[in-house]
């Protein structure tokens, strides 16, 4: 008996044989496909190895950095919520199980690197580690007082932290070995992280640098707040005195992450954290300028 022509098509489709979902790390050339004419904060990226066992989990402007171990991982920054399916998925995609990120660290508590956290504590377990001055903002998720960017970015689902780390303290997670940085500035629970990765033979000193760029609301002038200047003037030099191989930041862009992968420009350059303390100096101090500026041209 002759089939129907709906039955056919039915049959067909169930012969075919189905696509198989992309698996392990995308090349940089399939990152800058989807990203392509995109860097907010909740694009969805594919994920892209760095070096050794550290990947760039996050969207298309904004760093999430997953590093791997035998004994589970480490997930610095989490994005926006909205960025959260992605990041999972991305962390499945190289043939991990979220459950096995045992560690939550951050940089900066703002909506755009930690609008995610609640979420990826949820879906992980993890504990978030974090330092004494980020641990209020982190819980409230809302900006600290201080923070030159109160008033101008949205408040965030607050997450639990677990453990208080201070500067220079070392985290460890089998032979994974994070070293803790308090570097305040940018926002007053600042923190950066450095470590040493290797493939094979060849080992990397690696800084995650938090921002240091000199942003505020609008109504917000650093002369106003010489204490805090000097604070993020000391972060400054912090930054440019760590011993780095390969320095990430939390915006891609501000250490030029991608063109790097690309080939570029050099991925490994020993002077990156002198160059990119150097130029928050200089954004410093032209803001610094132009608010005096303003203030005689009242």
């Amino acid at each position: 008996m002759a089939l129907r022509p709906m039955a056919i098509a039915a049959a067909i489709i169930a012969s075919a044989p189905l696509s198989a979902a992309p698996s392990g790390p995308a090349s940089i050339a399939e990152h800058q496909r989807q990203c392509a004419g995109k860097d907010g904060w909740s694009d969805p990226a594919p994920p892209v190895r760095i070096f050794a066992n550290v990947y760039d989990v996050g969207s298309c402007g904004i760093t999430v950095l997953l590093i791997t171990g035998s004994k589970g991982h480490i997930l610095i920054d989490a994005a926006t919520a909205q960025a959260v399916p992605s990041i999972i998925a991305n962390i499945e995609r190289l043939g991990l199980r979220p459950t096995d990120v045992k560690y939550l660290l951050t940089t900066h508590e703002h909506v755009d690197h930690v609008g995610g956290l609640h979420a990826i504590q949820q879906r992980t377990g993890a504990t978030l580690i974090a330092s004494a001055a980020a641990r209020p903002m982190l819980e409230s998720g809302t900006p600290a007082s201080d923070d030159p960017q109160r008033g101008s970015i949205p408040d965030f689902a607050g997450a639990r932290v677990g453990r208080i780390v201070k500067d220079g303290e070392t985290i460890a997670l089998g032979s994974l070995r994070l070293t803790v940085h308090l570097t305040p500035g940018h926002s007053p629970g600042g923190t950066s992280w450095s470590w040493t990765a290797c493939a094979g033979k060849s080992c990397r000193r690696i800084v995650y640098a938090d921002s240091l760029s000199a942003v505020s609301a609008n109504h917000y002038r650093f002369a106003d707040h010489p204490a805090y200047v000097a604070r993020l003037r000391a972060t400054i030099a912090k930054v440019a005195a760590l011993r780095c191989d390969l320095l990430i930041t939390p915006h891609p862009a501000s250490s030029n992450l991608y063109d790097r992968l690309a080939g570029k420009a050099p991925l490994i350059d020993s002077k990156a954290c002198a160059t990119y303390a150097a130029t928050a100096r200089s954004n410093l101090d032209q803001r610094l300028t132009r608010e005096a500026a303003a203030a005689k041209g009242r």
